[in-house]
């Protein structure tokens, strides 16, 4: 496979010019212990080191014959709150388009949608609804209106693997960038990489027919390349969604609130029960919904939450914090 079906570019080759010695490549599967890394003409395994910066599918590194000797400088990183220790996992790098994979064989879960859209603001990455199995339903155009009504400004398309409705026109979207493929198992991913492909390229499972919850066929994060020069990056389903963003990166995907935010009377406002408030006002007269603003609130505790975990001297400071809070509070009850 050559390096600019990989998605070489002259970008690449300038973070190269920096290195002396070694080869482009990049990081097509993660085995775990293991990166599977292309060359130009070349494949193969190289171990991961754990003294080495953490790699992801979709990075750009430079090896010799047995190592990875660096990483180039990332265009862009998704990443998820690691669910079992709560520190950063890593999904793809230098993706330019975070397909959400949302199965119409299910409800649309707003929450999770808003979750994978902030952590594609996050990544520097253009978030991308992509309703699959879109044959299941009659029309998904009141579908997607909804889903605007509720998400404003976010990009959709409506696909159907089985009949290729749509798969030319998402292709096409993709052309010359990376897309990596994210969502819940069952959703459809790994049946739109192959409708992409025109060829079987990952393990496909029916749903149980009770929940149309999915098993996990597609087991490690891998690239491909397909056609018309898109890199698609194939994940595994995702159950949780924990946000590892910053407060001003979820902020970018409820803009609609931002814009009311402006005309509020205090510059600090938390919009919960400040007097002077536009976005109180916007709920109250219809133009926000209530629903809403709840997940703007419930995204930006995640993503402080996140930022205090990510600073050891911000949790001690918390921490102190508390400490004087229920002394005060022992005091007071001793009185």
């Amino acid at each position: 496979m050559s390096l600019t079906a990989l998605g070489w570019s002259n970008r690449w080759q300038a973070a190269l010019a920096a290195h002396g010695a070694g080869r482009p490549g990049r990081v097509v599967r993660h085995d775990g212990s293991a990166v599977l890394i292309s060359t130009e003409g070349d494949t193969r395994h190289f171990p991961v080191r754990s003294s080495a910066p953490a790699l992801a599918v979709g990075d750009w590194v430079v090896v010799n014959d047995d190592r990875v000797l660096d990483l180039l400088p990332r265009a862009s990183l998704l990443r998820r709150r690691d669910p079992s220790t709560g520190g950063s996992q890593l999904i793809a790098a230098n993706v330019d388009v975070v397909g959400i994979v949302c199965g119409l064989d299910r409800p649309v879960v707003h929450g999770r949608l808003q979750r994978f859209t902030s952590l594609a603001w996050d990544a520097g990455a253009v978030p991308l609804v992509i309703l699959a199995k879109a044959d299941l339903v009659g029309s998904t155009a009141a579908i997607e209106d909804g889903l605007l009504q509720q998400h404003p400004g976010v990009d959709i398309i409506s696909v159907a693997a089985v009949t290729a409705t749509g798969v030319s026109d998402l292709l096409g979207r993709c052309a010359e960038r990376t897309l990596v493929l994210v969502g819940e198992s069952g959703a459809g991913k790994s049946t739109l990489l192959n409708a992409l492909a025109g060829r079987e390229l990952g393990a496909t499972g029916k749903v149980r027919s009770s929940d149309a919850k999915g098993r996990h066929t597609t087991t490690a994060r891998q690239l491909f390349a397909l056609e018309g020069g898109c890199c698609l990056i194939d994940t595994p389903g995702m159950r949780e969604v924990g946000v590892h963003a910053d407060v001003a990166t979820v902020d970018a995907g409820f803009d609609d609130l931002a814009e009311l935010a402006l005309g509020c009377r205090f510059g600090d406002c938390s919009h919960a029960n400040e007097p002077g408030c536009e976005v109180l006002a916007a709920v109250a007269d219809g133009r926000l919904s209530e629903q809403r603003l709840r997940a703007w609130n419930q995204l930006c505790r995640e993503a402080a939450w996140a930022e205090l975990r990510a600073d050891p001297a911000a949790q001690r400071r918390a921490g102190r914090r508390l400490a004087r809070v229920i002394k005060d509070a022992q005091r007071a009850k001793r009185r």
